[in-house]
């Protein structure tokens, strides 16, 4: 009876971990979200607050932020890359 507890309290704590992030996601989305914002605030500085890239790369983030806030690592890192995209484009006029 002991053991079959055992495997139950084992099972459930390796259920618990499964999905966790590993710490390199979490750091991936945490610095990649500080790199995007800053050029977000450089290209605002430039006079590109109002353009429609912009406005994607604003709405990105946000929702990468949302993402960190919910451990979900790889939908973050992939919102900051798609953000840092439009960021690159944002006074091409591309």
């Amino acid at each position: 009876m002991k053991s079959i507890f055992t495997v139950v309290l084992l099972s459930g704590l390796l259920l618990g971990c499964a999905g966790k992030p590993v710490g390199g996601d979490a750091r991936l989305c945490s610095d990649g979200l500080e790199i995007a914002e800053r050029e977000l605030s450089d290209a605002q500085a430039r006079g590109f607050g109002e353009t429609v890239d912009y406005t994607r790369a604003v709405s990105l983030l946000g929702a990468a932020k949302i993402q960190r806030e919910f451990g979900k690592y790889p939908n973050c890192i992939d919102k900051v890359e798609r953000a840092r995209h439009y960021i690159g484009q944002i006074g091409r006029g591309e």
